[in-house]
């Protein structure tokens, strides 16, 4: 369960974020949607922790975000998943790699880890590039390892910021279907995005923002 209250957000005196307040419950898709500059991001840096809040409460089944130390944001992080529009791969280790470090830097066995790391490449449909480099890879290939990454843990909730941003328009579609996919198997997943055609193609509850608000909230709702 994810509580999102009455959430505020100001730079520099402007308000990204204006009382944004909603639930998602467990095993829910929704799609975070709205113009450049409406709040998509900031929200979703809120909710991972990696953007402090001015106001409001964020709460992650029993992680209280907005109030967590280091420590336990780190901790925090490593139960969700998170997927980003520029990939943020290793450009030096190969897709295996770059999808098991996760779990080489939390110290599991090398029995598990490769384990793990092949049942996540299988679903993510990359076990054949795993030897692979970054520089080797098409824009679709390269998120669908982003993704495996993000998927390690085994994370009860997938956070997708802007992911088909740099994307042909197949290769998106072909990655919501993956996200589909993955919610299917029970993961809830919250997709940011202001791609109309990636967000139709879902067809599950959409929240639009607008100048920090939240305009609408609807279940399977298209995006026009």
């Amino acid at each position: 369960m994810i509580v999102i209250d009455n959430v505020t957000k100001s730079y520099k005196g402007n308000k990204v974020l204006s009382d944004v307040t909603f639930t998602v419950k467990g095993g829910e898709f929704v799609s975070i949607v709205g113009p450049s500059g409406a709040g998509k991001t900031t929200l979703v840096h809120a909710l991972i922790g990696a953007e402090d809040i001015d106001d409001g409460n964020i709460l992650v089944d029993d992680y209280q975000v907005t109030r967590l130390s280091p420590s336990k944001i780190q901790a925090y992080r490593r139960k969700i998943g998170i997927v980003f529009q520029d990939f943020k791969l290793l450009p030096k280790k190969t897709v295996f790699e770059n999808a098991a470090f996760a779990l080489e830097v939390c110290g599991y066995s090398k029995k598990f880890i490769h384990k793990r790391t092949a049942q996540v490449l299988k679903i993510t449909g990359i076990e054949k590039l795993r030897n692979a480099f970054p520089h080797e890879l098409s824009g679709g290939e390269k998120q669908r390892t982003a993704i495996a990454r993000a998927l390690i843990h085994a994370p009860e909730l997938l956070f997708a910021d802007e992911p088909t941003g740099n994307l042909d328009p197949d290769s998106a579609i072909a990655l919501a279907k993956l996200f589909l996919e993955i919610n299917k198997s029970g993961t809830t997943v919250i997709l940011s995005t202001h791609n109309k055609d990636i967000v139709n193609h879902i067809n599950k509850r959409v929240i639009r923002l607008d100048e920090g608000q939240v305009i609408s909230d609807k279940e399977k709702a298209t995006y026009k």
